[in-house]
Protein backbone atom coordinates (compact mmCIF):
# COMPACT_ATOMS: atom_id res chain seq x y z
CA UNK A 1 0.00 0.00 0.00
CA UNK A 2 1.42 3.34 -1.02
CA UNK A 3 1.57 6.08 1.59
CA UNK A 4 -0.45 9.22 1.04
CA UNK A 5 2.34 11.45 2.33
CA UNK A 6 6.09 11.94 2.15
CA UNK A 7 8.27 12.13 5.25
CA UNK A 8 9.29 15.71 5.98
CA UNK A 9 12.25 16.94 8.02
CA UNK A 10 11.38 18.01 11.59
CA UNK A 11 7.97 16.32 11.43
CA UNK A 12 6.86 13.52 13.79
CA UNK A 13 5.62 10.06 12.80
CA UNK A 14 4.13 7.02 14.48
CA UNK A 15 5.88 4.00 12.97
CA UNK A 16 4.74 0.44 13.56
CA UNK A 17 4.73 -3.06 12.11
CA UNK A 18 3.92 -6.62 13.09
CA UNK A 19 4.95 -10.15 12.24
CA UNK A 20 3.67 -12.03 9.22
CA UNK A 21 0.29 -13.63 9.96
CA UNK A 22 0.46 -11.88 13.35
CA UNK A 23 3.22 -14.29 14.39
CA UNK A 24 5.52 -13.33 17.24
CA UNK A 25 8.68 -11.50 16.26
CA UNK A 26 10.11 -11.60 19.79
CA UNK A 27 10.20 -15.02 21.45
CA UNK A 28 13.05 -14.66 23.96
CA UNK A 29 14.68 -11.93 26.04
CA UNK A 30 17.61 -12.08 23.63
CA UNK A 31 15.28 -11.13 20.78
CA UNK A 32 13.99 -8.06 22.60
CA UNK A 33 17.51 -7.05 23.59
CA UNK A 34 18.77 -7.41 20.02
CA UNK A 35 16.02 -5.14 18.69
CA UNK A 36 16.70 -2.57 21.43
CA UNK A 37 20.39 -2.62 20.51
CA UNK A 38 19.50 -2.18 16.85
CA UNK A 39 17.42 0.90 17.69
CA UNK A 40 20.75 2.48 18.61
CA UNK A 41 22.99 0.83 16.02
CA UNK A 42 20.72 1.39 13.00
CA UNK A 43 20.29 5.07 13.84
CA UNK A 44 23.57 5.93 12.21
CA UNK A 45 24.60 7.43 8.88
CA UNK A 46 27.55 5.03 8.99
CA UNK A 47 27.24 1.33 8.22
CA UNK A 48 27.75 -0.89 11.24
CA UNK A 49 27.97 -4.67 11.05
CA UNK A 50 26.57 -5.80 14.37
CA UNK A 51 27.88 -9.33 13.81
CA UNK A 52 31.38 -7.89 14.24
CA UNK A 53 30.56 -6.47 17.67
CA UNK A 54 31.16 -8.48 20.84
CA UNK A 55 27.65 -8.60 22.32
CA UNK A 56 26.85 -11.79 24.18
CA UNK A 57 26.66 -11.11 27.90
CA UNK A 58 27.69 -7.46 27.60
CA UNK A 59 25.70 -4.39 28.53
CA UNK A 60 24.24 -2.03 25.96
CA UNK A 61 26.64 0.72 27.01
CA UNK A 62 29.69 -1.50 26.62
CA UNK A 63 28.64 -2.61 23.15
CA UNK A 64 27.84 0.88 21.91
CA UNK A 65 31.23 2.19 23.04
CA UNK A 66 32.59 0.42 19.95
CA UNK A 67 30.19 2.18 17.58
CA UNK A 68 31.08 5.45 15.90
CA UNK A 69 28.10 7.72 15.27
CA UNK A 70 28.92 10.95 13.46
CA UNK A 71 25.25 11.71 12.85
CA UNK A 72 21.96 9.97 13.46
CA UNK A 73 19.24 9.45 10.86
CA UNK A 74 16.22 10.09 13.08
CA UNK A 75 15.28 11.25 16.55
CA UNK A 76 13.59 8.56 18.64
CA UNK A 77 11.12 9.84 21.21
CA UNK A 78 9.17 6.74 22.23
CA UNK A 79 9.36 3.00 21.63
CA UNK A 80 7.54 -0.12 22.75
CA UNK A 81 8.14 -3.73 21.74
CA UNK A 82 5.33 -6.26 21.99
CA UNK A 83 5.48 -10.01 21.25
CA UNK A 84 4.21 -9.69 17.67
CA UNK A 85 4.64 -6.00 16.86
CA UNK A 86 6.41 -2.76 17.76
CA UNK A 87 5.68 0.96 17.95
CA UNK A 88 8.06 3.89 17.47
CA UNK A 89 7.61 7.65 17.62
CA UNK A 90 10.19 9.22 15.32
CA UNK A 91 11.18 12.63 14.09
CA UNK A 92 12.55 12.90 10.56
CA UNK A 93 16.00 14.43 11.04
CA UNK A 94 17.59 14.17 7.61
CA UNK A 95 16.09 13.70 4.17
CA UNK A 96 15.17 10.04 3.81
CA UNK A 97 16.20 9.41 7.40
CA UNK A 98 13.18 7.40 8.53
CA UNK A 99 13.22 5.19 5.44
CA UNK A 100 16.95 4.49 5.79
CA UNK A 101 16.69 3.87 9.52
CA UNK A 102 13.76 1.50 9.21
CA UNK A 103 15.43 -0.40 6.38
CA UNK A 104 18.56 -0.93 8.47
CA UNK A 105 16.57 -1.79 11.59
CA UNK A 106 14.19 -4.30 10.04
CA UNK A 107 16.77 -5.88 7.74
CA UNK A 108 19.23 -6.30 10.59
CA UNK A 109 16.67 -7.79 12.92
CA UNK A 110 15.17 -10.09 10.27
CA UNK A 111 18.61 -11.48 9.42
CA UNK A 112 19.30 -12.12 13.11
CA UNK A 113 15.90 -13.74 13.74
CA UNK A 114 15.98 -15.93 10.62
CA UNK A 115 19.48 -17.16 11.28
CA UNK A 116 18.75 -17.88 14.93
CA UNK A 117 15.56 -19.78 14.15
CA UNK A 118 16.78 -21.44 10.93
CA UNK A 119 13.98 -19.91 8.91
CA UNK A 120 13.73 -18.07 5.60
CA UNK A 121 11.34 -15.52 4.12
CA UNK A 122 9.90 -12.27 5.33
CA UNK A 123 9.53 -11.79 9.06
CA UNK A 124 7.26 -8.76 8.96
CA UNK A 125 3.77 -8.41 7.55
CA UNK A 126 4.76 -5.85 4.91
CA UNK A 127 6.75 -2.67 4.77
CA UNK A 128 6.43 -0.63 7.94
CA UNK A 129 3.31 1.45 8.59
CA UNK A 130 3.49 5.18 9.27
CA UNK A 131 1.09 7.85 10.49
CA UNK A 132 1.91 11.54 10.47
CA UNK A 133 1.49 13.13 13.90
CA UNK A 134 0.49 16.42 12.31
CA UNK A 135 -1.19 18.06 15.27
CA UNK A 136 -0.29 18.60 18.89
CA UNK A 137 -3.21 16.68 20.34
CA UNK A 138 -2.43 13.51 18.40
CA UNK A 139 1.30 13.76 19.06
CA UNK A 140 0.78 14.00 22.82
CA UNK A 141 -1.76 11.19 22.73
CA UNK A 142 0.87 8.89 21.18
CA UNK A 143 2.95 9.12 24.36
CA UNK A 144 0.06 7.37 26.12
CA UNK A 145 -1.04 5.03 23.33
CA UNK A 146 2.42 3.58 22.71
CA UNK A 147 3.46 3.31 26.35
CA UNK A 148 0.19 1.66 27.41
CA UNK A 149 0.43 -1.16 24.86
CA UNK A 150 1.85 -3.68 27.39
CA UNK A 151 -1.30 -3.38 29.53
CA UNK A 152 -3.11 -5.72 27.12
CA UNK A 153 -0.62 -8.47 28.04
CA UNK A 154 -2.14 -8.69 31.54
CA UNK A 155 -5.61 -7.20 31.00
CA UNK A 156 -6.57 -7.90 27.41
CA UNK A 157 -9.93 -6.08 27.44
CA UNK A 158 -9.03 -3.09 29.59
CA UNK A 159 -10.06 -0.62 26.92
CA UNK A 160 -13.60 -1.98 26.94
CA UNK A 161 -14.17 -2.69 30.63
CA UNK A 162 -11.51 -0.58 32.35
CA UNK A 163 -8.56 -1.47 34.54
CA UNK A 164 -9.33 -4.08 37.18
CA UNK A 165 -6.25 -3.42 39.30
CA UNK A 166 -4.60 -0.03 38.71
CA UNK A 167 -1.68 -0.64 41.08
CA UNK A 168 -0.90 -3.96 39.39
CA UNK A 169 -0.94 -2.30 35.97
CA UNK A 170 1.34 0.56 37.01
CA UNK A 171 3.77 -1.89 38.59
CA UNK A 172 3.77 -4.00 35.43
CA UNK A 173 4.47 -0.99 33.21
CA UNK A 174 7.38 0.06 35.42
CA UNK A 175 8.84 -3.44 35.25
CA UNK A 176 8.35 -3.82 31.50
CA UNK A 177 11.87 -3.44 30.11
CA UNK A 178 11.10 -3.18 26.42
CA UNK A 179 9.65 0.31 26.19
CA UNK A 180 10.70 3.86 26.98
CA UNK A 181 8.06 4.18 29.72
CA UNK A 182 10.50 4.21 32.65
CA UNK A 183 12.74 6.71 30.86
CA UNK A 184 9.90 9.22 31.16
CA UNK A 185 9.58 8.38 34.85
CA UNK A 186 13.21 9.35 35.36
CA UNK A 187 14.81 5.94 35.78
CA UNK A 188 18.52 6.16 35.11
CA UNK A 189 19.21 3.21 32.84
CA UNK A 190 21.53 2.62 29.91
CA UNK A 191 18.70 2.37 27.34
CA UNK A 192 18.14 6.12 27.67
CA UNK A 193 20.88 6.68 25.08
CA UNK A 194 18.41 5.49 22.43
CA UNK A 195 16.17 8.51 22.94
CA UNK A 196 16.50 12.15 22.01
CA UNK A 197 13.62 13.59 24.02
CA UNK A 198 14.90 17.16 23.76
CA UNK A 199 13.59 17.68 20.20
CA UNK A 200 10.06 16.58 21.12
CA UNK A 201 7.57 19.02 22.67
CA UNK A 202 7.99 19.52 26.41
CA UNK A 203 4.64 18.06 27.41
CA UNK A 204 6.02 16.80 30.71
CA UNK A 205 8.20 19.31 32.53
CA UNK A 206 8.64 16.95 35.46
CA UNK A 207 8.52 13.18 35.79
CA UNK A 208 5.38 13.43 37.90
CA UNK A 209 3.64 15.22 35.01
CA UNK A 210 4.16 12.19 32.79
CA UNK A 211 2.97 9.81 35.50
CA UNK A 212 -0.14 11.91 36.01
CA UNK A 213 -0.77 11.93 32.25
CA UNK A 214 -0.60 8.14 32.11
CA UNK A 215 -2.79 7.84 35.20
CA UNK A 216 -5.44 9.82 33.39
CA UNK A 217 -5.51 7.35 30.51
CA UNK A 218 -5.49 4.36 32.84
CA UNK A 219 -8.53 5.80 34.62
CA UNK A 220 -10.31 6.31 31.33
CA UNK A 221 -12.41 3.17 31.15
CA UNK A 222 -14.74 3.81 28.26
CA UNK A 223 -14.34 2.15 24.89
CA UNK A 224 -12.72 4.48 22.38
CA UNK A 225 -11.63 4.23 18.78
CA UNK A 226 -8.30 5.82 19.67
CA UNK A 227 -6.87 3.63 22.41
Amino acid sequence: MERKFDFSIEEFYHIYNRGNNKNNIFTTKADYNRFVLLLYVANNINSVHISNLPYQGRSLINVTKNIKRDETLVDIGVYCLMPNHFHLLLREKTEGGITKFMSKLLTGYSMYFNKKNERTGGLFESRFKAEHADNDEYLKYLFAYIHLNPVKLIESNWKEVGIKNKNRVKKYLKEYKYSSYVDYLGEDREEKIILNKEVFPEYFEEFKDFEGFIDGWIDYNKKTSLL
